[in-house]
């Protein structure tokens, strides 16, 4: 019995029908039929009915076909490991991207990972925080752009950059008559935060303190949100760097950005994977990649 005559088997499976699963194989219907018969004579069983339109496998043929389909996928897992090797950058990734940071900075690391590593292909998910976190224990995911602090000892991160923050101001807000803020001068503002979950919370909250949230708890569900409630004149928020520049023509004429003076409150982006992740130099590479070249809003760390 050959890894060879177990492709055949599941083709048949699959196919239900000798003339298409042999042109799916790239041989000759004969050869099939001749390969097949050879299998179930080693076996001593009767792997298909051929009785019917469709030929199916019989009650033994379906299980023997669940073990082959392991070995068949095993074999070629095995492959792929042996190609990942000789090229790490050539394989499939399923990245966790924070929603904060995903629609603005993706377009330009994505145009430049394509160039970089064409064999790469990145499968995305816009995940909060606690959700990538999770799905890169458990496995769903490979890697994650995120904001630091990750604490947890099973992944390695590295950092990419510092995303300052900005003052996100209604359109004739008394601060805004300032090229330059302090961050002790939001601390008597209302501000406007993201819900529960989103790491940019908690760093808005670090940066201007508990004691200025609205009371009627209004929350967004992503920045554009927060900054239509700017634009309303419901209260002032923070924007990270990438942010600023977006959003629709509308609000970015009637929402006043401003910086902050030194030391300037901002974020850490960085790229987290598992230790025990195979293949480390894929991750390592890509996280080189990022850092090559970044926009000019963010800065090196």
């Amino acid at each position: 019995m050959t890894l060879q005559e177990l492709k055949y088997l599941v083709a048949l499976a699959d196919y239900g029908h000798f003339g298409r699963a042999a042109e799916a194989c790239f041989i000759t219907q004969s050869t099939l039929s001749t390969q097949i018969k050879k299998l179930e004579e080693f076996l001593g069983v009767t792997l298909f009915d051929r009785s019917l339109k469709r030929v199916s496998p019989t009650p033994v043929g379906q299980e023997i076909l669940a073990v082959a389909r392991n070995i068949v996928e095993d074999a070629e897992r095995i492959r792929e490991l042996a190609r990942h090797v000789q090229n790490p950058m050539s394989r499939t990734l399923h990245l966790g991207v924070i929603p904060t940071l995903g629609p603005y900075y993706l377009p330009h690391a994505l145009t430049l990972v394509h160039r970089k590593h064409p064999g790469l292909r990145l499968l995305l998910r816009e995940e909060i925080t606690p959700q990538i976190l999770d799905h890169l224990v458990d496995g769903k995911l490979d890697a994650g752009l995120l904001a630091l602090p990750v604490n947890d000892d099973s992944l390695r991160v590295e950092p990419l950059f510092y995303e300052p923050f900005f003052a996100a101001l209604p359109a004739g807000h008394s601060l805004a008559r300032r090229d330059v803020l302090k961050v002790s001068e939001l601390m008597n503002e209302k501000l406007l935060l993201l819900d529960e979950g989103h790491c940019l919370r908690d760093q808005a909250l670090d940066v201007c303190g508990t004691g200025n949230i609205g009371r009627e708890e209004v929350r967004a569900t992503s920045l554009e949100t927060l900054r239509q409630m700017v634009d309303m004149g419901l209260g002032v928020t923070l924007l990270p760097a990438l942010a600023v520049g977006t959003g629709p023509r509308a609000s970015r004429k009637t929402v006043e950005i401003r910086p902050f003076r030194k030391p300037v409150p901002g974020r850490t982006i960085g790229l987290a994977w598992r230790k025990r992740a195979p293949f480390p130099e894929t991750f390592e590479r890509l996280a080189t990649t990022f850092k090559a070249t970044l926009p000019t809003e963010v800065e090196p760390v």
